[in-house]
């Protein structure tokens, strides 16, 4: 605990160089090269890998949607992005010794810019579910935006903050507390990403009480975007971004 308000104080140091700030150390970052390696480990959960850096994101604990899937495990990891608290989604044990951040705003943590973005976590402005934060940063070169449960719209001002990520992830099985299939066409179409990982979807992991749609639905509402399923694990190089269109890489 103690650890993290140190990382929310020093992000809290950069919130006045929102616009100018987040955008140099972007550049920075992006003149980084090498390869991104981005593994599922179910739900909204990913490991980020590249550049000397290793991020993990929603780590969970296995119940209801993910009941199947085994617990992440934190240590391996240089920094942890929570997008929510709420105890399936973002669970981070009390003597856990990680650094982690798990609200909105601008951060350095040993010299790694992460940003964060605060979006309602369901369709009523938050009062149900509370705010779900968007992490933004650059790895290996490559421009990432995990929208984690995101469940409003994108707006103009997030817009102007998130810019066009190299590589979206976005949640598309619905339920109460994130995006439908529709409502993540829309948001895809507003960001335009070159490279849009679906996350939140039912899979054979989930128990029967899980409320979330199959990944299909999205896919189908995609129609005319390339499509690949890669497996559990998906490289990327920022000089092998589509120069143009986008394309959907299914992670799982």
């Amino acid at each position: 605990m103690k650890r993290r308000q140190l990382l929310q104080n020093a992000g809290a140091a950069f919130v006045g160089t929102l616009g100018l700030g987040i955008a140099s150390n972007w550049q920075a970052y992006q003149a980084q090269t090498g390869t991104l390696s981005i593994t599922a480990l179910g739900h909204m959960c990913f490991r980020f890998s590249g550049g000397g850096t290793t991020i993990l994101t929603n780590p969970f604990t296995p119940i209801g949607c993910t009941e199947g899937y085994s617990a992440p495990v934190l240590s391996s990891s240089d920094l942890v992005l929570v997008s929510s608290r709420l105890f399936d989604e973002g669970f981070i044990p009390e003597n856990a010794t990680v650094d982690y951040l798990d609200e909105p705003g601008v951060y350095e943590v040993n010299g790694f810019a992460v940003q964060g973005v605060g979006m309602p976590h369901d369709r009523e402005g938050g009062r149900r579910f509370g705010i779900n934060t968007a992490w933004l940063w650059s790895q290996s070169g490559v421009k990432v935006v995990h929208l984690g449960g995101a469940a409003a719209p994108i707006d103009v001002e997030d817009k102007i903050l998130i810019g066009r990520p190299d590589v979206l992830l976005v949640p598309v099985g619905g339920g109460p507390k994130a995006y439908n299939p529709a409502e993540a066409v829309e948001a895809v179409q507003s960001l335009q990403p070159k490279v849009v990982i679906p996350t939140q979807y039912r899979t054979t992991a989930a128990s029967a009480s899980c409320e979330l749609e199959a990944v299909d639905e999205f896919l189908s509402l995609m129609a005319g975007t390339p499509v690949d399923r890669v497996g559990s694990t998906l490289t990327v190089q920022s000089g092998s971004l589509p120069a143009s269109g986008m394309r959907i890489k299914v992670v799982s």
